[in-house]
């Protein structure tokens, strides 16, 4: 494989609708995440402390299915969410509201470290940053039913969450793009500048904050 990049970013701050970007513009094969085969996701958004487990087990689990299958890759790659997202951010969340016991997390945090530590680090890091208002207003927008009952209280923690791991991510370099702003859908100014950024970041050019 040659570069690797990885789209961060909270639950609708557009991480697909960039990687589809990236791999139509760059020619990067497109890795997305695996929400829709999730057998637990519909009933963990119901009962998080039931199903917490079963979940962040099983995306771990795709995950690094994936995470062995690109990089396998001849060419260039590009995922949506990785690994350290379950980890970092999902994982710990339930943990801090108590949705996820000690015992689970500990044992989950063992397996997360003891594998991840066999996977190179990508290339790049894409954080894309959105408001809670604007998240809610995406996730409204694309209508999926099971994430009809996320609260605005649980995307504002993930957000926290996010910003704190995205401040102490030292793996590779990191793109942060705030997305408020941004219209990757039918804007095709948005769309060239943010790929000149991310090629620029993937060379070393600059450094960009938006």
């Amino acid at each position: 494989m040659e570069k690797f990049i990885v789209v961060a970013g909270n639950i609708g701050s557009g991480k697909t609708t960039l990687v589809e970007i990236l791999s139509q513009q760059l020619g990067f094969a497109p890795f997305y995440e695996p929400h829709e085969e999730n057998p637990y996701l519909a009933d963990f958004y119901e009962e998080m402390q039931r199903w917490s487990y079963h979940s962040q087990v099983y995306f771990l689990t795709r995950r690094l299915k994936i995470h062995k299958e690109l990089l396998q890759v001849e060419g260039s790659a590009v995922q949506d969410r990785s690994v350290y997202e379950d980890a970092e951010i999902f994982a710990r969340n339930l943990y801090l509201q108590g949705d996820l016991s000690l015992r689970d997390y500990s044992v989950y945090q063992d397996l997360y470290h003891m594998l991840s530590a066999l996977l190179p680090p990508p290339n790049l890091m894409v954080y894309l940053r959105a408001s809670v208002d604007t998240l809610q207003h995406r996730i409204a927008k694309r209508g999926r039913d099971y994430e009809a009952g996320i609260s605005r209280e649980y995307l504002t923690r993930l957000n926290e969450l996010y910003e704190d791991w995205m401040n102490a991510f030292d793996q590779c370099p990191v793109l942060i793009i705030n997305t408020d702003n941004l219209d990757l859908v039918s804007s095709p100014q948005h769309v060239d500048q943010v790929v000149r950024w991310v090629q620029d970041k993937l060379t070393g050019r600059t450094e960009v904050w938006l």
